[in-house]
Parts: C-alpha cells; structure tokens; sequence
C-alpha cells in the first residue's frame, strides 16, 4: 500500500451503517491500486431509539452520531445511510418495454397496483431497471423501492442536527449487493444469496449476476437467541452474546449443550431464510443457487453456519467485505479485523458509494 495515495487518493463519502443497537462508520479511500478502509467505528445506540427499522428518537440519534464523527476524525460531511425493515418497501414487477421518463410517470400513476400507499404525495419512491424480462423480451423487470417521507424525514432531520450531510440514501439490501461487487467475482447467471443477521433485523439478498433481484426483511434475528440464552443459562444479555458466539469455557459436553440451545432458540430465524429462499425459487424459478454468505453480528453463532449449510443444502459461508478491500492499519487495530468482517458489511457497502452514483 502507498501511504502517500493514502492522502491523495478520493476519499468518497463515508457510510454510516445505523442499526438498532449500533451505529458503524465505514471510510473508504479509492487508490489507483483499489478500495483502502482508512476508518471504521462501531458506537452502541441506546435502546429504544430504532424499533423495526423505524426511528422513535430523532435526538438521542442525533447525539451518538455527533459523538462517533468526533471520535472517528472523518473531515468529510457528506455520509451515505440506508433504510431497512418495515420503513422500506422494496418490490420487483414485470412491465412493458418503455422510456425512462414513462416508466417513472406510469409507476406514479399506478403505484397502488404495486405498494401499499394510499398516497403516492406521502411517499419517496426511486425504481432500477433490471433488464428484459427472460421470460418476455416485449416486457422488462423492474426494482421499486419506496418509503413513506415521514421514516426518511426522520432520518434526514437526525443526521443534519448532527452537522452532516446525507448525500445518498441507501437500501441496506443494496449495500451489501454494492459491498459483494466490490469483493467478489462472479459470472453473468451467478445466484448467491447473502444473509445480513442483525440485532432486531434480517435481511435477505438474493443477487443474480451482481444485481439484486429479490429481498426480503423480517424481524426475527439475534436478539431471539441472546434472550434464549438469559432465560436458560440465567445469564446477563452480555454474558449471553459473549455464550452464542463463542462458545462456553472448558470442555465439549457444555458446549454442545449449548450449540444445541443455541440452534433450537436460532430456528425461527432459520426457518424464515429457508422459507424466503423456498418463496424465491417458486416465485423466479428453481434455478441453481451457488452460494450462501452469512454477515452482521450474529453470523458467528455457534454452530448456525454448518447448520444452514447441511439445512439449505446450499454451500453457505462468512462473507468477507475486505476480501479484496486494503485497511489502514494506522487506524485500524488488526485484532478487530475478524470483528469488523462479521459487522461492516452494510457500513462497507455504503462507504463504496460516490457522489452522482444513482
């Protein structure tokens, strides 16, 4: 690495990944020789400021974000966020072949058709052309995502109290589809799916060729197994995320006792992910699903990768955002490599992000 394209080199918009109990900070700096993470921070979020992807304190969000840019010595205000849960809708449909301009009035026109809004006024809604429909070449396949302004204003107010600005907003779905292309070749037909496991949220990411064709959020995540682990073991809620990612000290018997506990109190999560990649394949056709990645806090548990792998029958494994990503190791404590692998996938998506990208 040349440190003195460390300080030349584009320093793009930071990512700020907020979840429901942390805030991450991804910086990335573009060299001629590729991507270099020059900072990541992780801050807690206090409870209770985001329920389900939904705002509820603007201030106290606010706050920690003002804390975390001071701490983290980013000069740059412009930031890149993303929306997640039940404040975006994301919805793939099928129509006929026409001009961008159309295409933008006729999904206005009939968004009721497609979302469930009232009120297209209430609402920020972009859409991605996919492609011609493989089915139909007459018609094409197009991605709408939308959000009610309210959820959005929410987030925008927060983070301009906090003295920056939001140049993009994201899709945390499509980070991690930007964060795959980044790291990952793949050919024109490829299917992977990635798998994001948060606190209070999972997202699912199928992505065919690079590009995303379906999504899907739902609320059941790793604070389901952290909460099964209190309740058996009588434990504190850090005791317990300490028991599901490690394992407990001293022998085999205890942990297999607790892999199992850990599998049985991770099996509603892992039947919601069978059942999206089930829907999926009914709904786009059976075709071959190559690999499965795993990322976000409680990608790690004990045991759930082996275990989703031998239940899917699909080769599933650790993403790695940094596969092909270079770190400052100025900045960025080498011991905190696998840590910040496990969390940043959405933060690093969003930091790869550059001014006028659409």
């Amino acid at each position: 690495m040349d440190l003195k394209e460390l300080f030349t080199g584009t320093k793009q918009l930071v990512g700020l990944d907020i979840g429901s109990n942390s805030l991450k900070l991804a910086e990335i700096v573009s060299t001629s020789h590729g991507h270099i993470l020059n900072r990541f921070l992780q801050m807690p979020v206090p409870p209770g400021t985001i329920v389900d992807g939904v705002l509820e304190d603007a201030g106290a969000l606010s706050a920690i974000i003002k804390e975390l840019f001071r701490d983290s010595g980013c000069k740059g205000k412009g930031i890149v966020i993303s929306l997640s849960g039940s404040s975006v809708i994301v919805k793939k449909v099928t129509l006929a072949q026409m001009e961008e301009a159309d295409l933008r009035d006729l999904i206005r026109d009939e968004a009721g058709k497609y979302l469930p809004f009232d009120n297209m006024d209430d609402v920020n809604y972009d859409f991605q052309i996919l492609g011609d429909n493989e089915y139909n070449p007459s018609q094409m396949d197009i991605m709408i995502v939308a959000a009610k302004k309210t959820d959005v204003d929410g987030y925008l107010d927060a983070v301009t109290a906090a003295g920056l600005t939001v140049m993009i907003m994201d899709v945390d779905s499509f980070a991690l589809e930007t964060m795959y292309e980044a790291n990952y070749a793949f050919e024109d037909n490829e299917i992977i799916v990635i798998v994001n496991i948060g606190a209070n949220l999972t997202n699912i990411n199928v992505i065919k060729g690079g590009m995303s064709i379906f999504t899907r959020d739902f609320t059941v995540a790793g604070n389901a197994i952290t909460e099964g682990l209190q309740k058996k073991y009588h434990v504190s809620a850090d005791e317990a995320e300490r028991m599901k990612i490690e394992g407990v000290p001293g022998g085999e018997p205890g942990n297999m006792d607790l892999r199992n506990t850990i599998l049985d109190c991770a099996d509603p999560i892992c039947s919601e992910i069978e059942r999206s990649i089930d829907y999926f394949r009914s709904t786009f056709g059976g075709d071959y699903i190559k690999h499965v990645y795993l990322s976000g806090g409680s990608s790690r548990v004990v045991g759930l990768k082996s275990h989703l792998s031998q239940r899917l029958n699909i080769e599933t494994e650790l993403i790695n955002p940094l596969l092909k990503i270079e770190y400052n190791k100025k900045n960025i404590d080498t011991e905190k490599l696998d840590s910040i692998k496990t969390i940043g996938a959405v933060a690093i998506g969003l930091g790869l992000r550059k001014t006028g990208d659409k």
